[in-house]
């Protein structure tokens, strides 16, 4: 019974690892709309748009998966007994909270939760350095060419 969390768990680790290394590594994106004297991908907008939905789930979905290992989320400095429903709204919403960096404390990881949340954190971070240098990267190809 402990074995499917688990592989579910790596799973949806391994969807966020590969499509954040898809989208920095990624390909030689050209510009869409031109605006001005600046272009705009609206690729590889949508492309982070569509990363950030990805991590925002799957780490809600590791959130959620994790409480069923009795590691969970505390909600206002005290634990509350939840539904399957509720416990996936609260996973997906610390996610989103988390990975945005808005962090607004109403919901506490416990755990090895806290460095799951970190390391979510992390990426929240370097998603948009990542996206800026993609957009240098593809400015300057369009220029070479």
């Amino acid at each position: 019974m402990h074995i499917i969390p688990l592989l579910l768990l790596l799973g949806i680790c391994l969807v966020i690892v590969i499509s954040l290394y898809e989208f920095i590594r990624g390909r030689n994106f050209r510009p869409v709309i031109k605006l001005k004297e600046s272009r705009f991908s609206m690729e590889l907008f949508y492309t982070l748009l569509i990363i950030y939905i990805i991590v925002i789930l799957g780490f809600g979905m590791i959130y959620f998966i994790l409480s069923f290992q009795d590691i969970i989320l505390v909600e206002y400095g005290e634990m509350r007994q939840v539904d399957i429903i509720g416990s996936a709204v609260h996973s997906v919403y610390f996610s989103g909270v988390t990975l945005l960096t808005i962090g607004y404390g109403d919901i506490t990881p416990l755990g090895i939760g806290r460095a799951i949340a970190l390391i979510e954190a992390l990426i929240g971070y370097v998603l948009p350095t990542a996206f800026v240098l993609k957009l240098v990267q593809s400015q300057q190809v369009s220029k070479d060419e």
